[in-house]
């Protein structure tokens, strides 16, 4: 059976609810005397009639038609079931819930930022919550055309418009262009007020937007990486010697490594860190050993008393 089959004529319901789907209509060629509305949890049922709401039901459960509904209904409530004939009419059943739906940038964003002519490539990802709420423009703008829409329509719609509404709340909230996940909360609220009012105009409301997570290039990444360790540390001079303890850990070179090979280079380098960390390396007067990092305790000593190494 395919995911929108038609249904009996004498029971009116969506058998094939499911919850990424926002509404259905059930089009059968009439509705026969006798003939049940069946209105499940989630869900409610909207009469049409030449393309008109006649009436809107949310109540659950099970009612028939001649009894239960037409005489609700705004313009057919005299309507009488003939012999061989019915009542052709529609019925769209609409989903209730609120819909989560995920999101991504397609493509990366040029987001203008000072010393970058071409702008900082951005991509962001996050969520929004969507719900039907305005059955009379679902149906002028959607429903009059299409039988059934879903949340991935939504989707491609919310995601052809979010490229520039990113770009505008970014540039307007994002006051640190590589800390932009600080101003998070300011940047989704002014999306989702903008995204809600374009949404409306298709009966749908943006009940909650966020933005989960901002990612730079590769080469930002590192840098801001790198500016959040060297922050920690406190001040300009700790700032030059976490650059030797760079080197140090990496075996990369230098005297340590040169001297006493990439392990000790690493054991000086920790052993560094750790004075570092402990404000050792901010005293004007002490001296360190090169080698091993160690203090040194007389003042112009020749040789190192803790590795033996000429100083």
């Amino acid at each position: 059976m395919g995911l929108f089959s038609g249904q009996w004529a004498d029971v009116i319901e969506w058998k094939e609810y499911r919850d990424d789907v926002l509404f259905w209509i059930w089009r059968n060629s009439e509705i026969k005397k006798g003939s049940r509305l069946v209105i499940k949890p989630g869900q409610d049922a909207v009469f049409l009639y030449n393309g008109r709401i006649e009436g809107v039901f949310t109540d659950e459960g099970s009612f028939e038609v001649a009894s239960d509904i037409i005489p609700f209904l705004s313009s057919l409530k005299g309507f009488k079931f003939g012999f061989n004939s019915g009542l052709r009419a529609e019925v769209m059943f609409v989903n209730t819930k609120e819909l989560t739906v995920k999101w991504g940038t397609k493509n990366a964003i040029n987001i203008p930022a000072e010393g970058m002519p071409g702008g900082m490539p951005i991509r962001a990802f996050g969520t929004f919550v969507i719900k039907v709420s305005d059955y009379i423009a679902l149906i002028d703008k959607i429903a009059g055309v299409r039988q059934t829409f879903t949340v991935d329509d939504v989707k491609e719609r919310v995601t052809s418009m979010l490229d520039q509404l990113l770009m505008r709340w970014i540039v307007r909230e994002g006051k640190d262009m590589t800390n932009l996940q600080s101003n998070a909360r300011e940047i989704a609220a002014g999306i989702r007020g903008d995204l809600d009012m374009e949404l409306l105009k298709i009966g749908l409301s943006v009940v909650d937007f966020t933005v989960s997570s901002f990612t730079y290039p590769p080469e930002v990444q590192e840098m801001i990486n790198k500016n959040a360790a060297y922050g920690m540390v406190g001040d300009v001079g700790r700032y030059r010697d976490i650059g030797v303890i760079d080197a140090a850990s990496k075996g990369s070179g230098g005297a340590m490594a040169d001297s006493m090979g990439a392990a000790v280079g690493m054991a000086a380098g920790m052993n560094m860190a750790r004075k570092i960390m402990n404000g050792g390396a901010s005293a004007p007067k002490a001296r360190f050993c090169p080698y091993c990092g160690e203090k040194l305790a007389v003042d112009g000593a020749k040789f190192c008393p803790s590795c033996g190494n000429k100083l």
